[in-house]
Order: structure tokens, then C-alpha cells, then sequence
């Protein structure tokens, strides 16, 4: 897959994981939340909105589990978890 068709399908990915209406376990929406933001947050300090400290918590730990992998890695993990979770 080229860098470009990875971009694709992981634009596509994003927007079926944005309109579902499946409702998914809080630790599997836990790795979407980690892959998208290892894909698209590269650089810089990472801080998690929302207003309860517990779920802020929750997302990062998330976060900083899912920095080993490469950005790239975590767009096709993205992928793969919406395809696993989400109908088309």
C-alpha cells in the first residue's frame, strides 16, 4: 500500500468510525482513541481534552502505550480496528 492509499483508506476509516452508531466497549474505544492519535498527533506534548480527569487519565495512559509504534503502524491498526468493529 503507498503512502497515499494508506492516507485513503485511513480518511475512510476515520469517517466510519465518526458516523457509526455501533455502540463499543470502552477499552476497544480506548486503541481507537490511542491509533488515531499516534497517527495524526506527531509531534510536540500531548495533552487530552474533556472535562473529568478520570476518562483525561484513561486516554492517555492509552496514548502513551501506543508510542512505540510508528505513526504509519498506527494508521493500519486504526484501520484494522475499524474493520474488525464497525460495518460498513
Amino acid at each position: 500500500m503507498t503512502e497515499e492509499e494508506l492516507n485513503i483508506a485511513f480518511d475512510n476509516a476515520y469517517k466510519r468510525a465518526c458516523n457509526t452508531t455501533t455502540v463499543l466497549p470502552p477499552d476497544i474505544m480506548l486503541y481507537f482513541y490511542a491509533y488515531y492519535k499516534r497517527a495524526t498527533h506527531t509531534q510536540g506534548y500531548y495533552t487530552p481534552s474533556g472535562n473529568s480527569e478520570l476518562r483525561n487519565a484513561f486516554k492517555l495512559n492509552a496514548f502513551f502505550q501506543a508510542q512505540n509504534i510508528s505513526p504509519k503502524e498506527a494508521m493500519i491498526k486504526y484501520i484494522e480496528l475499524v474493520d474488525k468493529y464497525i460495518p460498513d
